[in-house]
């Protein structure tokens, strides 16, 4: 999986749910600083030292303003691959907002993202002190999803915690069920616009297959409360299992091949989200333009 779509997508939930972010992962800003008054999404590249220095790509800086007049930065890395993060880096993009922002309270966290259970942590802070004076000390908040129990969100009304949920910790057995939470509290909590954007996510980064796909809407129609959402996932075509068991086979091919042409991840939701809905007559015109295209926005030109 390419780190960048990796990010990309991830990023996107924060960019779409900043407030939602901010009131599942880090409540305490608002219990201490009041009411949230305005968001700002901080530039992502930060200063450089020296030219010749590589560029950093900051994750997410967000700045919060507050009805207390305080100001909060808080900056979000998203980690698929422990072994890539570093401690050091991410003190120094700290230490660079802090000086771009003196007036700002800067909380680095960051969000690992794997579902694997870990033999070693990451490191969680660093400390250098001597004869009893303390010369750094450096932190940040550490979220690991998989360390996170799916059930104990059920009932919390955040649409990050829903989309989330599938990269959470639960029993083999209870799968069904806690993608059904995350497809209805979506539902209720989001615009249709991004309930359609972020179902896509849901799935991709749950792996749903076509078959549990087919059993999860038999699950949802079982549901009284889930009524409204099993006939918009009906409307919108979403049900595996019509005329689609040759479709999915074509859309399954053509992600092979945008991965072999460009290197494009089959977990770029907006990719699936495309084969996911496209007709028959659409994966034949798609399947052709790879041939040509030099990248994949050609292949989706005018679709």
């Amino acid at each position: 999986m390419p780190q960048e779509s990796h990010d990309h997508n991830f990023k996107n939930v924060f960019l779409d749910f900043p407030r939602e972010a901010l009131e599942l992962f880090y409540p305490q800003a608002l219990e201490q600083y009041g009411e949230l008054q305005e968001i700002t999404f901080v530039r992502q590249e930060p200063r450089k030292h020296r030219l010749a220095d590589s560029g950093l790509a900051l994750d997410m800086p967000i700045l919060f303003r507050f009805a207390r007049g305080s100001l909060l930065l808080w900056l979000v890395e998203f980690q698929e691959d422990k072994e890539k993060f570093s401690i050091y880096k991410l003190l120094r993009y700290t230490t660079d907002l802090m000086e771009a922002h003196p007036d700002a309270v800067v909380i680095p966290a960051v969000l690992f993202t794997d579902r694997k259970a870990w033999r070693k942590d990451v490191p969680r802070q660093l400390e250098s002190k001597f004869a009893g004076t303390t010369f750094l000390h450096f932190e940040y908040v550490h979220l690991k999803l998989f360390a996170l129990q799916a059930k104990d969100y059920y009932n919390v009304n955040n649409p990050v915690a829903k989309i989330l949920m599938p990269k959470m910790q639960y029993p083999a057995s209870e799968r069904l069920e806690v993608l059904r939470h995350a497809y209805q509290g979506l539902f209720q909590l989001a615009s249709r616009v991004h309930f359609e954007k972020y179902v896509d996510f849901i799935d991709v980064y749950a792996e749903v297959q076509p078959e549990e796909q087919k059993a999860l809407y038999d699950d949802i129609i079982e549901h009284k409360e889930t009524a409204m959402l099993a006939q918009y996932i009906k409307d919108l075509g979403r049900v595996e299992g019509r005329v689609e068991g040759e479709l999915t086979a074509s859309s399954r091919i053509l992600q092979r091949q945008l991965n072999k042409r460009f290197g494009k991840s089959i977990t770029d939701f907006d990719v699936q989200g495309r084969l996911r809905k496209a007709t028959p007559e659409q994966l034949d015109l798609w399947a052709e333009r790879i041939l040509d295209a030099k990248n994949v926005d050609e292949v989706f030109k005018d679709n």
